[in-house]
């Protein structure tokens, strides 16, 4: 591990309630470190936010934690509360289909699995809570690379090998927004195959107070499940469900508006 990154990581932890600011000379007789080196590790996490000089002087300096913390504070306080608003709802789901249930959210250009319900069914998937994939595999993922405005869509389409793990082709990337364009149009993804062989997945979207799309609640199961009008059940479930969890968040859209204006 890079011994650098740790020192630096190590800085912040001096920094506490009771002492929110602390000068080099301070930092440096904490840590037992040189004080070009503290000086250069400080300058770095400056450099990036992570501290904020508030004074300077020809014979000290001082410095207090910055809003590169606060901005990362608030990304995790947020997929805590929305881990624990959705896993009651999650649960109630599981115990009425009987399927793999996950909450799905964007971080750094992936998908990432925060919460997981599972089946009593003997079904093994590919997932687990912190699993990270790309956006472009699986019902959950583009969900949320579906509502995702389109330059930032060639972002990540442009970083990843179009590669479907079932399949030798490389997916072109018109193939891929024609999808990701029903997706949006028509409110859920829906996937076969495509992280777990003989698995089919389908997604809704799960919005906050401001009427963006900040998770996908996927249901997962083998694909004969998948069927006829189980579908269309499981379907109208997961959508009622997301639908809770996006109020419960502070979402004041209805989706019998959208159903008015497509009359």
């Amino acid at each position: 591990m890079n011994q650098s990154v740790l020192k630096a990581l190590k800085l912040l932890d001096y920094f506490s309630a009771e002492t929110p600011e602390l000068t080099l000379k301070e930092i440096t007789r904490k840590s037992e470190m040189p004080k070009p080196t503290v000086y250069r590790l400080l300058t770095a996490l400056e450099y990036h936010n992570f501290l904020s000089k508030t004074k300077e002087n020809e014979h000290d300096s001082k410095y207090q934690l910055g809003l590169k913390l606060l901005e990362l504070g608030q990304i995790v306080s947020d997929q805590l509360e929305i881990r624990t608003i959705a896993l009651p709802d999650m649960q109630e789901l599981g115990r009425e289909i009987n399927e793999v249930i996950h909450l799905v959210i964007v971080h750094q250009d992936e998908a990432t699995y925060i919460e997981k319900v599972d089946s009593s069914r003997a079904l093994r998937l590919n997932t687990r809570v912190g699993k990270s994939s790309p956006l472009y595999l699986g019902s959950g993922p583009k969900m949320l690379l579906a509502n995702m405005p389109y330059e930032r869509q060639q972002q990540v389409i442009e970083k990843f090998r179009l590669q479907r793990p079932d399949s030798s082709r490389l997916a072109s990337q018109d193939e891929l927004l024609q999808e990701l364009k029903t997706i949006y149009e028509t409110g859920y993804a829906y996937s076969v195959g495509e992280q777990d062989a003989d698995t089919t997945g389908i997604s809704y979207p799960i919005y906050d107070y401001s009427g963006q799309v900040i998770a996908a609640l996927a249901v997962s199961g083998l694909s004969t499940h998948f069927e006829g009008e189980n579908l269309n059940v499981l379907k109208e479930k997961t959508r009622q469900t997301a639908e809770t969890i996006s109020r419960k968040l502070g979402y004041q859209g209805s989706a019998l508006q959208q159903e008015d204006d497509n009359k």
